[in-house]
């Protein structure tokens, strides 16, 4: 359905903004350190609740089929 093409594209982008914090963060390490390391700290947080997301509509498909067999 809908909701777990919204979470995988969620997942996606929070990867995407992780990997490009750590790829600056390698380019110039006495940069930005602590905005670099708040960027990764909320993709890491964005990934986690898009995973949460699949979890409980995978949990309520899985109910669902439950009830109507």
């Amino acid at each position: 359905m809908q909701v777990f093409a919204i979470a995988t594209a969620g997942i996606t982008a929070a990867s995407d903004r992780f990997a490009a914090s750590a790829v600056r963060t390698a380019i110039d390490p006495l940069g930005d350190l602590a905005g670099e390391t708040v960027e990764r700290m909320s993709a890491k947080t964005a990934f986690s609740a898009n995973v949460a997301v699949l979890k409980t509509a995978d949990d309520m498909y899985g109910s669902l089929l439950d009830i109507l067999s």
